[in-house]
């Protein structure tokens, strides 16, 4: 597991501010680590799969203005293969296996609700195992993984583990 300390996470977080900050820029705005250093620990950070770098897509941007949340229920032997298939379609931005009430999440993007009840009806449903689906349109998102940083309890963490 990669070892985190304080400076990478201040690193990621000037990332995520703008991914395509430089190496010397993210040195001057921390002021205490070289350049050289810095492009070591990106470079690392993305060797172990601890961030990407990319660019992300605004479905709004390209008309796609309406997002609905489907959770499905899944017949036990085909969730994953279910997942897979649902994975494959272009207007689908999230899906993930869930336990519990439901057996898959899955995040549609379209341009309108007919769209959504379209695609809901005549493909998901449709889909060999799916026993139900239940669909919410999302009208309102105030925080995606886009936005999520590194909790402070984490940076405490790693500042008493340095004391001791």
């Amino acid at each position: 597991m990669y070892e985190f300390d304080r400076t990478d996470i201040k690193i990621i977080n000037l990332l995520l501010e703008d991914g395509r900050m430089s190496a010397s820029e993210i040195s001057r705005r921390m002021g205490d680590i070289s350049e050289r250093a810095i492009r070591y620990r990106v470079d690392r950070m993305l060797e172990e799969d601890v961030i990407q770098i990319s660019a992300v897509v605004n479905p709004e941007a390209l008309g796609f203005k309406i997002k609905a949340d489907v959770w499905l229920e899944v017949e036990s032997d085909l969730i994953l293969e279910v997942a897979k298939k649902l994975a494959e379609f272009e207007n689908v931005t999230y899906v993930a296996c869930a336990i519990g009430q439901n057996d898959i999440s899955i995040q549609v993007v379209a341009k309108d609700t007919s769209e959504i009840y379209h695609f809901v009806t005549e493909v998901v449903r449709k889909v060999r195992g799916v026993r139900k689906t239940t669909t919410s349109i999302v009208p309102l998102v105030l925080k995606d993984v886009y936005q999520w940083r590194v909790p402070e309890k984490i940076s405490q963490e790693l500042d008493e583990k340095q004391i001791t």
